[in-house]
């Protein structure tokens, strides 16, 4: 799954949460520095996955008329450059490899700032940051049906798109990682 920069936070607090969690795993300087750390690496991540996407637009804006001569298929093209240009950007494709590469990444940036200390082997401290997202990854579909169906059953009708929209969007979609402990 795919984050969007609103979620980063999301997904910050959970590592830090489970971290906090995890017997072996003493946070030195708190939650909340652990999850601003965790946002600042992920933010990160995301910034170069964006540099990326705006090159291969760049490279598709430049060679517009040959796509549309050639009839080829835009997303197909896009995803192809992507795919090819990705190890230039330091962009992993396959989000598990990613979501591995960012765990040891932030557990090494963690670590180096004296955010946390472990009496484990530091694959048991990497595999729960991974789990976090793994987490939020496999959450992610299932509370974004719940707040559907809520703003879906409301009285009033909120127009998807709209300004109310996204912000009751957001707040229902904070309650339900609230109520499972997510954030």
């Amino acid at each position: 799954m795919r984050l969007k920069p609103q979620q980063t936070g999301y997904v910050a607090s959970k590592v830090a949460i489970d971290l906090a969690n995890a017997p072996f795993v003493k946070l030195l300087k708190g939650k909340d520095a652990v999850r601003q750390k965790v946002q600042e690496l992920i933010d990160e991540n995301l910034q170069q996955e964006r540099a990326l996407d705006e090159r291969v637009r760049e490279i598709i804006d430049e060679n517009y008329d040959e796509i549309e001569f050639q009839h080829a298929d835009e997303r197909q093209l896009f995803f192809m450059i992507k795919k090819k240009l990705a190890p230039e950007y330091g962009v992993i494709m396959n989000y598990d490899d990613r979501y591995n590469d960012l765990s040891h990444k932030i557990l090494d940036e963690l670590y180096e700032n004296y955010l946390i200390e472990y009496d484990v082997n530091e694959n048991q401290v990497k595999n729960v940051i991974f789990k976090a997202f793994k987490d939020f990854a496999n959450a992610y579909e299932e509370i974004d049906d719940i707040v559907y169906n809520k703003i879906k059953k409301m009285e009033r009708e909120v127009i998807p798109g709209s300004q109310d929209y996204e912000l009751l969007y957001e707040r229902l979609y904070e309650e339900e990682l609230r109520r499972r402990g997510m954030i």
